[in-house]
């Protein structure tokens, strides 16, 4: 019970950081940075720190922790698995469009693309990530891949998305600093400007949602209990009990308990709650 309270208080520290984060972006491009639009001018760009920030880093991260909500342990994982693909689809739709937008702005106005470091790691982050997208897509969402190729790629598929994720928060810091460093001349960046300080204030709101998410992800004691890897839409979101059994055995799996006390609480809880067979084989 004290590891769920830790994780919930993890999680309502990280949504609102992150919410933050994406109010910060909007505040910034629209008052410091003349507002939004979509004409080959600054105002088109301003929409690629808005889109970046909201899709490869607020709702990755979402993506990245969906599976580890307790209380979504009780769901089918094709439902998860659903709702992970789902957040990834907009994740990665938003990371296109603000490429669009700033690959726009540049050729309007005739300024290079493609020479700094922010621009270099930005692309293949985002070509990365549509890749990760597709590849989760066919294999671990549709029913075509063999088990055995789900369990070759699946430690691939989780380090690449916690790689991507922080590489898209070192990416937005740099991009942050970039725009400041050439925006920024009257006053000087280096002469603390109103401006500089709040987009400081969001690097490191950026910096402290990666950090909640990254201790979210690390810690085994949250890891969704391991079952069957179907693929068949079924759902026992109702069954509360289900639940209940999951969020006890992933905490007790770092205790010293036997193996034989362990079936023996089984078997009393089988006895006590009248849990049929196959209701039983899921908690356990």
């Amino acid at each position: 019970m004290e590891s769920y309270r830790g994780f919930l208080a993890l999680l309502v520290s990280a949504l609102p950081v992150g919410f933050l984060a994406v109010l910060f972006t909007l505040i910034w491009v629209l008052h410091y940075r003349e507002g939004l639009g979509w004409d080959g001018t600054a105002l088109e760009f301003n929409w690629h720190p808005v889109l970046a920030v909201t899709g490869l880093i607020f709702i990755q991260g979402i993506a990245i922790i969906v599976y580890r909500l307790p209380w979504t342990w009780k769901c089918s994982k094709f439902l998860m698995k659903s709702i992970h693909a789902g957040l990834s689809a907009v994740a990665t739709l938003l990371a296109v469009i603000s490429l669009v937008a700033v690959f726009d702005f540049h050729n309007a106005g005739s300024i290079p693309n493609m020479y700094s470091l922010h621009s270099w790691v930005g692309l293949i982050a985002v070509i990365l990530y549509v890749l990760q997208f597709l590849i989760g897509f066919f294999i671990f969402l549709l029913p075509w891949a063999p088990l055995s190729l789900r369990e070759v790629i699946m430690p691939i598929h989780v380090y690449s998305g916690l790689f991507l994720f922080g590489t898209a928060i070192a990416t937005a810091l740099m991009g942050l600093t970039e725009k400041l460093i050439f925006a920024l001349k009257d006053p000087a960046y280096h002469s603390f400007p109103p401006e500089g300080v709040f987009a400081n204030t969001l690097g490191l709101l950026i910096l402290l949602f990666g950090a909640l998410i990254f201790w979210i992800v690390s810690r085994p004691q949250w890891k969704r209990p391991k079952e069957s890897d179907s693929t068949l839409p079924k759902s026992n979101c109702g069954n509360t009990e289900r639940m209940e059994g999951a969020v006890a055995i992933s905490s007790g799996s770092n205790t010293d308990r036997s193996d034989s006390e362990l079936n023996n609480e089984g078997a009393t809880r089988k006895r006590n709650l009248g849990l049929d067979d196959a209701g039983q084989r899921s908690t356990m």
